[in-house]
């Protein structure tokens, strides 16, 4: 891999998107966004706490109450201890505004972002300049083009956050990944082991007291202790098996997301800066392409300015949940 200092001052430089001439002016929307839940919402955003929210509630109301009576608790303290943090961690990463201090200490959100004009200035971050926020910023900071602001220690925009991660809530939204990878791996064994078990011996799973009305028909209990709601076995069976494979799903690609972060703490790099790595390497190994993204810069960004983590998903493992 080549070596290269992702921080030099022709890369902090940041060009317009979709220009049709070297004197087009590009408007950005015309407020910056102040954090995840500033409108609109992304569907993403709603996609995944719909999903946390469909977990804790299978899971806490129908599977984990069925397991024997000393699993039955430490599940409930083990899995509710992860995705209560994972909660909070996940709100927490939304709430917070990721921008450079220098714009928060302008507090303009409430006024028009300026026009960027090419025809004055070739680039919206230059020598740590920011022409569209009108301040200087840090230098790993980076204009991100959905949050319409420049991020501090920008890593990438998060869809799924509907925020910008930086380094201001870099460490919640690693929390949240991290916790959501060990909850919803325990909650598929608990649901695999009530699955298993309905099939190898029915009774170890009907030990709560409430089941001893409908110990002679095989009526099923949900929502244990509190609300206990009568269904079937094949009703608990196919909510178990839609469960599992959504679980499998999310599982793998938090997992590879985890995994990903993981190597790039590791490397002590960002995002962004696996993401202009790379780019820097193929086209070190390819000088046609480097020719092309040169002679194209006058008509759109270059991927290795956006800021957001967008580029094809083998090459960036994160691309499936932060785009």
């Amino acid at each position: 891999m080549v070596e290269m200092n992702c921080y030099g001052r022709r890369l902090r430089r940041t060009g317009p998107e979709q220009l049709n001439s070297r004197n087009d002016l590009v408007s950005p929307p015309q407020h910056s966004r102040v954090n995840g839940w500033s409108l609109p919402l992304h569907t993403f955003q709603i996609v995944a706490l719909l999903f946390y929210t469909y977990l804790a509630i299978v899971g806490f109301g129908i599977y984990i109450p069925l397991l024997p009576h000393g699993w039955k608790y430490a599940a409930y303290a083990v899995i509710g201890v992860l995705f209560a943090h994972h909660l909070v961690a996940h709100l927490v990463a939304i709430t917070i505004d990721p921008a450079d201090q220098n714009v928060l200490a302008k507090k303009n959100y409430s006024s028009p972002m300026p026009v960027f004009d090419r025809g004055k200035q070739k680039h919206v971050i230059q020598n740590q300049h920011c022409y569209l926020c009108e301040v200087d910023v840090g230098p790993k900071a980076k204009h991100c083009s959905a949050c319409n602001k420049c991020i501090a220690d920008f890593d990438h925009h998060c869809k799924w956050l509907n925020n910008c991660v930086g380094g201001r809530n870099y460490w919640f939204f690693f929390n949240a990944v991290a916790s959501a990878v060990l909850g919803v791996f325990l909650l598929i064994l608990v649901i695999l082991y009530v699955f298993i078990q309905y099939f190898v011996n029915p009774a170890e799973l009907r030990t709560a007291p409430q089941f001893e009305r409908v110990i002679e028909n095989n009526t099923w209990l949900a929502f244990l202790p509190v609300a206990p709601a009568e269904t079937t076995a094949a009703g608990i069976l196919a909510i178990a098996v839609i469960t599992v494979l959504l679980g499998m799903a999310s599982l793998l690609l938090l997992g590879h997301l985890l995994i990903f972060h993981l190597y790039l703490l590791g490397k002590k790099l960002s995002t962004f800066e696996y993401m202009t790595e790379q780019r820097r390497t193929q086209n070190t190994r390819d000088p046609e392409s480097d020719v092309e993204i040169t002679e194209n810069t006058s008509v759109r960004m270059d991927p290795l300015q956006v800021g957001s983590c967008s580029p094809p998903a083998s090459r960036n493992p994160s691309s499936f949940w932060c785009l």
